[in-house]
């Protein structure tokens, strides 16, 4: 019953929700296990258990059994919020009269701040591209995007030419949920962009292509970066969504309203804005210990 349950909730996330493929799959993962939790529990008692008879005490009992099994604090958060929003569903649906995860809180997690390059380990990191042939060409156009845009790496890959508007210096990304929105670019960067689609093969529409004309992906852009980092010798361990990271650094450092890059990150809630408030605190701290002569 619950698997039936949750089969009809993963539709809802698809269909209407416009979830990514990945969310789906991992609240797909979530659902099982706790589905299989409450099978053996059934199993063992003898009872049948559906979906209307869970209360927080079985909710309770499942989170005993993850911290049993070692399960790190961020995945048990993790999961709870997908049940949450599963018995929320429900609820909408009638499925279930009461919420059993309205009694349970989820453990507290310390947020760790977003990893971030300073403005010269940026440019060394970009510059090291060689500039000579087709394929430095679009790795220095591709890093000069991701920062200058602050776009997230999914949405680097899957520009087309369309997408791209180089005298206007903006590009059109589809971010989370199927939204679009409108993402500036700087001058260094359509410069970068216009240099490489000189260069490349004309007639694909993907923007980043990789060595045999396909679209490039997401891992292949961690390994290009990965590539650079190395010969720039920056002996940090940066993502390519760390150049988002860093793009919100550097715009908040030099002044940028909060609410204007929240709305350049694609940002649904400010809250999530806002952890980037925290890094550059704690670069004013450090500034203020070393200088300060009572610090």
């Amino acid at each position: 019953m619950i698997r039936d349950n949750s089969e009809q909730f993963l539709k809802y996330l698809e269909v209407e929700k416009n979830a990514s493929p990945h969310t789906v799959k991992n609240y797909r993962e979530d659902l099982a296990q706790f589905a299989a939790f409450v099978e053996k529990h059934a199993q063992d008692s003898g009872t049948q258990v559906t979906a209307a008879g869970i209360d927080h005490f079985m909710i309770r009992r499942y989170i005993v059994a993850l911290q049993g099994h070692n399960y790190a604090k961020r995945s048990v958060a993790r999961k709870l919020a997908t049940l949450r929003s599963f018995f929320r569903y429900l609820i909408r649906e009638e499925a279930v009269k009461a919420d059993p995860m309205s009694g349970v809180s989820s453990p507290k997690l310390n947020k760790p701040l977003p990893k971030f390059l300073d403005v010269n380990e940026v440019a060394k990191l970009i510059e090291s591209a060689d500039a000579g042939d087709t394929a430095g060409l679009r790795d220095r156009a591709m890093m000069e995007v991701l920062y200058s845009g602050g776009i997230r790496v999914s949405e680097l890959v899957s520009l087309d030419c369309g997408d791209v508007d180089i005298i206007g210096e903006v590009i059109k990304v589809k971010g989370k949920g199927k939204k679009e929105r409108l993402a500036p670019i700087g001058g260094k960067a359509a410069a970068a962009l216009t240099e490489y689609l000189k260069a490349r093969n004309a007639g694909e529409n993907a923007v980043f292509l990789n060595k045999f004309g396909g679209r490039m992906t997401a891992r292949s852009v961690e390994r290009m970066l990965q590539k650079y980092l190395k010969k720039a010798a920056i002996d940090k361990k940066i993502s390519p969504h760390a150049l988002r990271h860093t793009f919100a650094t550097h715009m908040l450092d030099a002044g940028a309203n909060l609410r204007v890059v929240q709305e350049l990150l694609g940002h649904k809630n400010l809250s999530t804005t806002q952890i980037y408030t925290h890094v550059t605190a704690e670069k004013l701290k450090k500034v203020y210990d070393k200088a300060h002569p009572r610090a």
